[in-house]
């Protein structure tokens, strides 16, 4: 190109070329940053152990992710509940009973795998639906989804 030749708008010297590459690249990082850093707010409800351990009964909680797995940990690294909802071992998330368990069992049941289960009577719901029905802990939440967090008080007379 000519010195004399009048520059279009959209061509760049070479010393402008490296600015814009640079913008456009710090650009696309910043982009790159919102996509892998998702946040999801959802309305946690709160029964019974839960709920006094937490101090309310409902609650709008914001977390980095979109699992279901990635609000819990993020919900039991601000409330310590964890030990109130979630058996680590099959031994913990089995509750005692005095009948006998038929061998077949009518219905679907489902159950998350060793580790990620609830303890006996709590429960941990996705818009009134026991996460078991969906994906377990790797449920994807979206904004305004209801968790709720269910340990029921129990008194035996």
């Amino acid at each position: 190109m000519s010195a004399d030749a009048p520059r279009l708008e959209n061509e760049h010297s070479e010393g402008d070329r490296s600015e814009v590459d640079r913008t456009r690249s710090e650009v696309d990082w910043s982009e790159r940053d919102r996509t892998e850093r998702v946040e999801t707010v959802v309305t946690v409800r709160c029964t019974g152990h839960v709920r006094e351990a937490v101090g309310t009964h409902e609650l709008e909680f914001e977390f980095p992710g979109k699992t279901l797995r990635e609000f819990l940990d993020a919900f039991f690294e601000e409330y310590d509940v964890s030990k109130l909802l979630i058996a680590e071992t099959e031994v913990e998330a089995t509750a005692r009973g005095w009948a006998p368990v038929p061998e077949d069992l009518p219905g679907t049941w489902r159950k998350n795998p060793e580790g990620e289960q609830t303890r006996p009577y709590a429960r941990v719901c996705i818009n009134g639906r026991f996460n078991e029905h969906f994906q377990g802990f790797d449920t994807e939440l979206e904004d305004g989804d209801r968790v709720a967090l269910v340990n029921p008080f129990m008194f035996c007379v």
